[in-house]
């Protein structure tokens, strides 16, 4: 539950924050950090997931490194300010005027130069209800994200979830399921870095239908695939092509609704993602059970196609547009 309320604050708090040129990038740059977490994890539990170190388990070792790691983030997070755009939303404009003021002295004094006029302010708007994401333009994008985190997570996470044992199916051991696994997990830092030369250059919503596609294709190879040169290329491709989508929709959906309801919506929405995981988990079991890991990955290669052609259809432009313009 509180990474869950982290992951959708987060994302609302930077798309309030960054400037429009700038919404991609920063959100690659934040992912791209958290993603060197999965590398790490891959390590740890190709080395402790086998043994127990001072007879304690390894995955509780594993797990416990994970939560003291709160700690500082706890810390770190006590120095940021508050959101003026949310706090001129809720009629608290002296306090958003006085961070502003102090934002924009540091950027002059970088810059050694005074900033540009501001945009006018906007007035203070009615309190957000929930009903307001069902009201036109925010009914069809609401759609179209529950549409979306529905069958992206079968994507994303029956492929990170389920690649050791998908593996394992097609003949291969454990150990070398997990080294495997831990030599794919390499690449997944590697997709929001990658896209800091050019996340901001191309409309988001192309950006994950292009990379559905290409995890749809990757999927499918890797199903057949047997040398372990092809297993690790198609792994590393659906690794890139799964943490490019992760970063770009959670930059997308923070664009797609007004401040007022920013949170609301994208928790709403991507609510829907964590109840795919749910039951996404035993339909690819039983699929595993019954049809080996080809049938699973063509399960999970349709759910990114309808992924692709949800966002296709549905989704709005938004790449180096105002909040304000994105949201009528």
């Amino acid at each position: 539950m509180g990474i869950g309320v982290e992951i959708v604050t987060i994302g609302s708090y930077l798309a309030e924050l960054v400037p429009k040129h700038l919404r991609g990038r920063a959100q690659a740059v934040s992912n791209a950090i958290g993603f060197t977490a999965v590398p790490l994890l891959a390590f740890l539990s190709y080395k402790l997931v086998p043994v127990a170190p001072l007879g304690w388990d390894g995955w509780r070792w594993i797990l416990t490194l994970g939560a003291l790691g709160a700690l500082p983030v706890w810390w770190i997070r006590r120095q940021l300010p508050e959101s003026p755009r949310w706090l001129a939303h809720m009629g608290r404009v002296a306090e958003a005027e006085v961070i502003m003021r102090a934002l924009e002295e540091r950027v002059a004094r970088e810059h050694g130069a005074p900033l540009p006029p501001p945009a006018p302010e906007l007035p203070a708007g009615p309190a957000p209800r929930f009903r307001d994401i069902w009201v036109p333009p925010y009914r069809r994008r609401t759609i179209m994200l529950i549409v979306f985190h529905v069958f992206q997570t079968v994507g994303y996470y029956g492929f990170i979830n389920w690649v050791p044992t998908l593996l394992i199916h097609q003949g291969i051991t454990i150990t070398n399921s997990l080294l495997y696994t831990s030599i794919i997990a390499v690449a997944a830092p590697f997709g929001p870095a990658l896209v800091l030369w050019f996340g901001d250059h191309f409309e988001r919503k192309t950006v994950i239908v292009v990379l559905a596609l290409w995890n749809t294709l990757c999927g499918l190879a890797l199903s057949r695939a047997t040398g372990v040169g092809l297993i690790l290329a198609c792994g590393v491709g659906l690794t890139l092509a799964n943490n490019i989508i992760s970063f770009t929709y959670h930059t997308y959906q923070q664009e797609l609704f007004p401040t007022g309801i920013r949170a609301r919506a994208v928790g709403f929405v991507y609510s829907w993602s964590r109840f795919s995981a749910i039951f996404s988990a035993f339909i690819i079991a039983f699929l595993l059970s019954r049809t080996g890991s080809a049938g699973v990955f063509v399960f999970i290669a349709a759910a990114m196609l309808v992924v692709a052609l949800t966002v296709w259809l549905l989704g709005p432009r938004t790449c180096n547009l105002a909040l304000e313009q994105i949201s009528h």
